[in-house]
């Protein structure tokens, strides 16, 4: 399979890493709420505010599942992806599981940014809920091979720091 799949918190910079990784291994990239927001015709938020969690949860454990056949990608998940075990059995099956995580303060800066894109803060104190579902996810995010704090680091830096990985090479060469 080969792939690099990037997890974690929302704010760690998934996205933003994934797409940099990608470049520098010549790889695809895939951003996976890009492609449920793709298939649903509108925004994550949107669908979280017309079919709720569950409704978004349900989009995105068949985007999972449509990745079956994708090789030499680096992938881009959602922050929650992980708590549907099911989820969770195929990413590790299609690849290496890398967490970005970073400290609740800086997620918290992160994330201020761009309001109205994390629904799952928007109806609350976003600190507190940060902490909350950091604490409810984190044996979630202990699942994967290789972990990577964000907080200090510019994207640029975070791409480097996993490309000084060996665990991101192995393999590489037999799927040429």
């Amino acid at each position: 399979m080969n792939n690099l799949i990037l997890v974690g918190f929302m704010g760690t910079g998934k996205s933003a890493v994934g797409k940099g990784l990608a470049r520098r291994l010549d790889r695809a990239f895939v951003d996976l709420d890009e492609r449920i927001e793709r298939g649903a015709g509108c925004t994550v938020a949107e669908i979280f505010e017309r079919e709720g969690e569950a409704g978004f949860r349900k989009r995105e454990r068949a985007a999972v599942e449509a990745l079956a056949d994708t090789r030499d990608a680096v992938i881009a998940t959602g922050g929650g992806v992980l708590l549907d075990s099911e989820n969770l059995k195929r990413l590790q099956g299609l690849g290496l599981l890398v967490c970005l995580t970073a400290r609740p303060e800086v997620i918290l800066g992160r994330v201020e940014k761009s309001p109205g894109k994390r629904p799952l803060l928007g109806k609350f104190d976003p600190a507190a809920r940060v902490r909350e579902l950091l604490t409810v996810r984190a044996a979630v995010y202990r699942q994967a091979a290789l972990t990577v704090d964000t907080s200090d680091h510019s994207i640029e830096e975070v791409v480097e720091l996993l490309l000084k990985k060996p665990e991101i090479w192995k393999g590489r060469a037999e799927s040429k």
